[in-house]
């Protein structure tokens, strides 16, 4: 893992209310669209890294025809280093090097990310979940 990417102040246009002053979630994160809980409060770290999920649909649905893939290329994360931290989540079947983080209940995602070649690093976009 890259140290240099781990950051414990917030950067940028995070909310500085979600993160603690040693750089954990201060709120539970929350699936945006059954509101399941993904993480408890204190379980990860924030972590700023460039990374691409595609964009946000039902499981069966996220392959397009053209070959093209819709997306996002985010770069604030909740960082988890063991996947057993999780309440509730899912992860898709490998694409290439990387497995998409879902939401267990409801299958919504990708709401992070997790490189095969890493097994201690499990990214949650900040962007594709709910906090409270």
């Amino acid at each position: 893992m890259d140290d240099s990417k781990r950051s414990s102040s917030p950067e940028g246009s995070v909310d500085p209310s979600l993160v603690s002053d040693e750089g954990k979630n201060v709120k539970s994160v929350l699936c945006q669209r059954c509101s399941s809980k993904v993480l408890c409060p204190g379980m990860a770290v924030f972590a700023e890294k460039e990374l691409f999920l595609p964009s946000m649909r039902k499981k069966t649905s996220i392959g397009q025809s053209d070959g093209t893939l819709d997306g996002d290329t985010l770069t604030a994360h909740w960082l988890v280093d063991d996947m057993y931290t999780f309440e509730n989540v899912g992860f898709t079947k490998d694409v290439g090097k990387v497995k998409y983080l879902i939401c267990a209940d409801c299958e919504i995602g990708p709401i992070g990310w997790h490189c095969l070649d890493d097994k201690k690093s499990f990214y949650v976009a900040l962007d594709r979940v709910n906090h409270e």
